[in-house]
C-alpha cells in the first residue's frame, strides 16, 4: 500500500472520460511523469470498448473487444472513480462527480467525448454503442433479397465519416456475396470521397465504391421529410429508397464552469490547454477540432500528457499538437489503410494502400494504447 505522505506529495492528475483518449493520457502520464503523479480516473463505463470494430458486428462477425477499466486501473496503478462528471470548479482546481463527491486536482484532463444526435427522424442513425441492434435487421434484408434500394448519408455537420463508407461498401458486398440486387446511393457534403485525407485516398475510395456500383452524390446537402424520400440539394433533387442510413450530428460535452465554443465543445490551445481555467487540460472528441478520429484523439491526449508532465516536474519540452491521421478503412474484401498529414482540413499528402502502413498494429494508430492493447489481447492467449 502506498503512504499517504508520499501520496500527498505527487502531482495529482485527475482524468474523466475512460475512452480512447483517456486511457492514452494515462499511459503517457505514467510513460513520462512515472511515480512524480498520482492518477485518478473518473469515468461512468465499467469497460473500455474498442468502438472502431463495432461497424463489423452487424454482418456476423465477433463483437468488438472490451477491456474491463478495473484491469486497466490496476495495471497503471490509477485510482478508478466510477461517477459521471458533474461540475468543475476551475479557481479551486475542483471537480465535483454527478454524486456530489469533490475531487481535488493539480492538473485536470477532460476526455469526455461527444455526444451524438439523430439528424434525420426517417432514417437508421450509426452509432458505435449499439451497431448491431441497430443494423442487423437491414443486412438480414439485403440478405433476403427483402431490401433493394439504400441510401447512406452523411449530414451538413458531419461526424467521423469512416463508418459510413465502411457500412456501404460491406452492405453492397454482403448483397452481391448473396446474388442480391441492391440500389446503393452515398450522399456527402464533401467536395470528393473522403476529401479530408487528400487526393490519394479520394481516388482510392471512389474506386472502391465504383467497383461495388454505389453512387455518389457529392457536394449536396440532404433532408429526409418521411421514410424513403430525400430531397438533396442544391437543385431539389428527389431520391426514393427503401431506407436511410446516416451519420450522426456531434455536440460537445458543454461541460458547466468552463468555456465553451459552439455546440458545447472546448477550445484549446496548440499543447492542449483550455485557456483561462488553470491548469485544464482537453482531448479527444470534446475538444472543439473538426476531425473526431480515435487516433487523432489519442495525439491530442499525448500533447495533453507533455503538458502535464511538464507541470509535474519530468525533463520534457512539450510539443504542440500536429495531427496526422491514421486508419482502416473496413470492406467487404480487404481492409485498406490510410494515411494522411491535415492542414487547413484537407490532407496534404496522403497514402491509400493495401499493406498496412508501418507501425499500424491496431485500427486506432496510438502511441501508446495501441501496443498496450496488443499486450493485453497477448495475455487473453496465455491466459
Amino acid at each position: 500500500m502506498s503512504d499517504p505522505s508520499t501520496e500527498h506529495r505527487r502531482f495529482r492528475v485527475l482524468v474523466v472520460g475512460g475512452g480512447v483518449a483517456g486511457i492514452e493520457t494515462l499511459l503517457a502520464l505514467r510513460d513520462l511523469a512515472g511515480d512524480r503523479v498520482a492518477l485518478t480516473l473518473l469515468a461512468p463505463n465499467d469497460e473500455f470498448v474498442y468502438r472502431p470494430m463495432t461497424v463489423r458486428e452487424p454482418f456476423a462477425f465477433a463483437a468488438a473487444a472490451r477491456y474491463p477499466l478495473a484491469t486497466i486501473a490496476a495495471d497503471l496503478g490509477v485510482e478508478l472513480v466510477a461517477d459521471k462528471l458533474g461540475w468543475v470548479e476551475p479557481e479551486q482546481q475542483v471537480v465535483h462527480t454527478e454524486s456530489a463527491v469533490p475531487l481535488e486536482y493539480d492538473a485536470l484532463v477532460l476526455t469526455l467525448g461527444a455526444t451524438l444526435y439523430p439528424r434525420f427522424k426517417h432514417a437508421i442513425t450509426i452509432d458505435d454503442r449499439r451497431m448491431d441492434e441497430s443494423m442487423r435487421g437491414l443486412i438480414q434484408d439485403v440478405e433476403a433479397g427483402y431490401l433493394t434500394s439504400v441510401a447512406f448519408v452523411a449530414p451538413g455537420r458531419m461526424a467521423w465519416p469512416l463508418p459510413l463508407y465502411e457500412l456501404a461498401l460491406m452492405t453492397a458486398g454482403r448483397a452481391e456475396d448473396m446474388g442480391a440486387e441492391l440500389d446503393a446511393t452515398l450522399i456527402t457534403p464533401e467536395d470528393r470521397p473522403l476529401s479530408l485525407f487528400g487526393e490519394e485516398v479520394s481516388d482510392g475510395v471512389a474506386a472502391l465504391l465504383a467497383a461495388k456500383r454505389i453512387r455518389v452524390i457529392t457536394s449536396s446537402y440532404t433532408e429526409i421529410p418521411k421514410a424513403g424520400e430525400l430531397v438533396i440539394n442544391p437543385g431539389d433533387r428527389r431520391l426514393r429508397v427503401q431506407r436511410a442510413v446516416a451519420l450522426p450530428e456531434l455536440y460537445g460535452p458543454a461541460v458547466r464552469g468552463l468555456p465553451v465554443s459552439e455546440h458545447g465543445f472546448l477550445r484549446v490551445d496548440r499543447f492542449g490547454q483550455v485557456p483561462d481555467t488553470g491548469p485544464v487540460f482537453a482531448a479527444g472528441d470534446a475538444v472543439d477540432f473538426a476531425v473526431k478520429q480515435g487516433g487523432v484523439g489519442s495525439q491530442q491526449a499525448d500533447v495533453a500528457a507533455e503538458s502535464v508532465a511538464a507541470l509535474a516536474g519530468a525533463d520534457i519540452a512539450p510539443k504542440p499538437f500536429n495531427p496526422e491521421i491514421y486508419g482502416v478503412l473496413l470492406t467487404d474484401e480487404k481492409p485498406r489503410y490510410i494515411h494522411a498529414k491535415i492542414t487547413g482540413g484537407h490532407g496534404f499528402s496522403s497514402e491509400f494502400r493495401e499493406e498496412p502502413i508501418a507501425g499500424m498494429t491496431q485500427k486506432i494508430a496510438a502511441r501508446y494504447l495501441a501496443p498496450y492493447l496488443d499486450g493485453l489481447e497477448s495475455r487473453r492467449v496465455l491466459a
